[in-house]
């Protein structure tokens, strides 16, 4: 997908409604300057938005993701070609924001133990103490819980007896056995338990 073509087309077509930048982002209420990062191909329109995006630029998606106009023959195949353009770039952003998951429970772990560690062995003020346990562990849950928000939402659980993929509720996340990205749960699909890996495809 290059933003930089989907982004001239949106403002082509934005232009030949006779709506200004301000008009659009009012109907699909975002900013103003939202508009703008599409149209200079800084950024593309979330998922929510691109049905509703192209039902005021009376564009079809599969015109929104190539970036122009087409004919019934180039339309299959387009069509075709996105799709595997938009799932490619769907992995890719499962993977890094797992890779972000890693990083973030590492680094909050370590912090939480480095606090505590300080407050049980160095010499300080009793108050002092406090204020470090009680940072270290804000911090330590707070990046936990953001953690578990990745775990759940980028990619999918993968059952182990119907091969079922399925996005777990945030309950299931937080309460199932696990190792590693390796979780015993039971699928919504057959309802039975098993240890199910996280797959990004």
């Amino acid at each position: 997908m290059d933003l930089q073509i989907i982004g001239k087309f949106i403002k082509e077509q934005r232009k030949a409604k006779e709506l200004t930048q301000l008009q659009l982002s009012e109907k699909l209420n975002v900013s103003e300057k939202t508009i703008s990062k599409w149209e200079c191909g800084n950024g593309f329109p979330d998922t929510s938005l691109m049905l509703p995006l192209c039902k005021e630029l009376d564009i079809s998606a599969n015109e929104l993701l190539s970036g122009k106009k087409l004919t019934t023959n180039e339309y299959k195949q387009l069509a075709e070609d996105n799709l595997i353009k938009l799932t490619s770039e769907q992995e890719r952003s499962y993977k890094f924001l797992l890779t972000v998951e890693t990083v973030l429970g590492y680094m909050a772990s370590i912090t939480f133990m480095i606090l505590i560690f300080v407050a049980s062995f160095i010499d300080m003020a009793t108050w002092l103490r406090i204020v470090l346990i009680a940072i270290g562990l804000i911090q330590f849950v707070v990046a936990i819980h953001f953690c578990l928000c990745i775990e759940k939402d980028a990619g999918y659980y993968e059952c182990a007896h119907c091969y079922n993929k399925y996005i777990p509720t945030y309950k299931q996340v937080l309460f199932s056995m696990h190792y590693g990205r390796t979780r015993y749960m039971k699928c919504p699909k057959c309802n039975k338990k098993s240890w199910q890996k996280k797959v990004t495809k």
